[in-house]
């Protein structure tokens, strides 16, 4: 089966969904994902397409224009102080635009909280027929593998799922073993990238790496290979932000390697399974 690639907005945050779209064309990703929930986050641009009407219009031709699909939209964060109800616009411009997932994300530490809004979340998204992708960070709420699968199991929702990010299961220390004994629905697609093998201390590298400076697809430490042997055949998205690369290389060539060499090291651990078998 061919792989399919997403350029997740993270990767090249500057760019406005339209603009994102050429760009992830350009470079022969199959699909894009955009970030039109806006989350107020230091110098993070806003791309609340709900209310930028005429940037949902650009953005609707882009989609128009290169055929490119729209894989998910982020972030539907449940927290303390925001009820689920308020992500109904994204989610609505969301399927309007053809996206077929939300990605979402626990902040709070009130687990029957988080399970009663991420329940509600899954409830709203069905009425627009998108799944809902629980995603565990480390330095979240929900931050590791067992505490997500907490969540899924007990909102027993069918659009609920499971979104692995390869840069935050290794930073939880998490058994690739054990996803092959997790729901095959549960899995839709995944967060790409790699990253250095240590794992830092302190919290704030944690997050500097996380936001600006993630390695390409097998250049760093993560063991790729064995999570998504475990786990069905998926888009993946890539979520790479590399600052110094952009600025070195320029976005469009960024984008362009990000996928090349995703693609290059698929392509070699293919081989090397073939090899092995023979």
């Amino acid at each position: 089966m061919t792989k399919q690639f997403s350029l997740a907005h993270l990767t090249a945050l500057e760019f406005a969904p339209p603009e994102l779209t050429y760009l992830a064309s350009d470079a022969g990703y199959d699909f894009v994902s955009f970030r039109p929930i806006y989350m107020g986050l230091p110098n993070e641009p806003n791309y609340a397409l709900a209310e930028n009407k005429e940037m949902f219009r650009y953005t609707k031709k882009a989609l128009e224009d290169t055929g490119i699909k729209l894989l998910d939209i982020e972030l539907a964060k449940i927290q303390d102080d925001i009820d689920p109800k308020e992500y109904e616009p994204a989610l609505e411009i969301g399927a309007e635009l053809g996206g077929r997932h939300v990605l979402s994300s626990i902040w709070t530490e009130d687990r029957s909280l988080y399970v009663e809004r991420f329940h509600e979340l899954c409830e709203l998204s069905k009425t627009y027929e998108l799944t809902v992708e629980l995603e565990f960070v480390p330095i979240a709420g929900v931050s590791n593998l067992e505490g997500a699968i907490d969540v899924l199991e007990s909102v027993q929702q069918e659009n609920a799922g499971l979104m692995i990010d390869l840069h935050h299961f290794h930073r939880s220390k998490e058994n690739a073993e054990d996803l092959k004994t997790l729901p095959k629905e549960w899995f839709r697609y995944l967060h790409l990238c790699d990253a250095p093998s240590k794992i830092p201390e302190q919290k704030e590298e944690l997050i500097r790496i996380m936001r600006e400076d993630r390695s390409y697809v097998g250049d760093g430490g993560i063991d790729i290979a064995s999570i998504v042997k475990n786990i069905p055949e998926i888009p993946y998205s890539i979520e790479q932000p590399n600052r110094n690369e952009a600025d070195r290389l320029g976005y469009p060539e960024f984008v362009r390697q990000t996928l090349i060499k995703a693609k290059d090291y698929f392509n070699t651990i293919s081989s090397e399974d073939r090899t092995i078998r023979k």
